[in-house]
């Protein structure tokens, strides 16, 4: 009877002491998470979207680093975060990476950190290649100065293949038109001493070489700003109208000037004065070499 009643004894005194551990290791296992807390928050875009999938970032002043992602909803949580002051960083892609310098958390506490974050800008357009008329100036004009709109441009392989020979064929006629001012100043400039009451067989000579060489340069300028191809749908605005203006004035002039200087070259050879149409040689002269000069600035200068 002893032996049986010391069994059952022995019994209960077990099974209390294994009811009883858990009760007694509580204390060390809360001991354990006391002190830590926790971060969370949602992130969300300037129109309050959420954006899932965003790399969220918490660095501790010691250099320790947690990372998580966002949920569907935008949401994201650390926890067991040590205290402290923690530098926060969400990186989404699309969108413009956000820093928080310091964010505290303390002990046994939630923190609650919502963010927005921008849509990040689109990377700029180089348009280094796409003059529509001579220029000198060193900044491209844009799609919208040469008339183009985002759709011409856009998937059209056929307009992208004539927009960059005609780029390149002006970029020609630029070359060539300012190298033909050097024999156009000159030839001006000895006009001063091939007529009037001077009769140097040499002054003349020279003048008609400089305006055969003139003549020749400026044909080769006007060449390639004729057979430059136009793209569809473009149109001519600002400084290039009035380019294309005063070639209308210059490009006859071009034509008219050398016909009258041969007439007057001969009258004068001849021991002749300079008589009828022959005459109308230095005027003429003059106005296509104004107009030739304020087409060359129009596109030269920014007024």
């Amino acid at each position: 009877m002893r032996n049986i009643f010391r069994n059952r004894l022995s019994r209960v005194a077990g099974l209390v002491l294994f009811v009883s551990l858990p009760f007694a290791f509580a204390p060390c296992l809360l001991a354990q998470t006391a002190g830590m807390g926790a971060l969370t928050g949602k992130v969300v875009d300037t129109s309050g979207n959420a954006v899932a999938n965003a790399a969220v970032t918490a660095t501790s002043a010691g250099g320790q680093v947690r990372g998580t992602t966002t949920a569907t909803d935008g949401s994201y949580k650390f926890d067991g975060l040590p205290p402290g002051n923690y530098q926060m960083k969400f990186e989404a892609a699309g969108f413009k990476t956000l820093e928080i310098p310091t964010a505290t958390v303390n002990g046994a506490d939630t923190l609650v950190l919502d963010e927005k974050l921008e849509t990040a800008e689109p990377a700029p357009v180089q348009n280094d290649n796409l003059p529509n008329a001579p220029s000198s100036s060193a900044t491209a004009p844009s799609l919208s100065d040469l008339g183009l709109s985002p759709e011409q441009t856009q998937g059209n392989a056929r307009e992208q293949a004539l927009l960059d020979k005609r780029t390149h064929m002006l970029k020609i006629h630029q070359r060539m038109g300012l190298i033909t001012t050097i024999p156009l100043i000159a030839t001006v400039i000895t006009s001063l001493n091939a007529g009037g009451k001077s009769t140097s067989t040499t002054s003349r000579d020279l003048h008609t070489a400089l305006g055969g060489l003139t003549g020749d340069l400026y044909g080769i300028t006007a060449y390639y700003a004729i057979r430059a191809p136009r793209v569809p749908g473009t149109e001519t605005r600002g400084p290039i109208r009035f380019h294309k203006a005063m070639a209308w004035i210059h490009g006859p002039g071009m034509i008219l000037t050398p016909i009258l200087g041969i007439m007057a070259f001969d009258q004068k050879n001849n021991g002749e004065k300079v008589h009828g149409i022959a005459s109308a040689h230095a005027p003429v002269a003059i106005v296509t070499a104004g107009a030739y000069a304020a087409a060359l600035l129009s596109v030269s200068v920014k007024f």
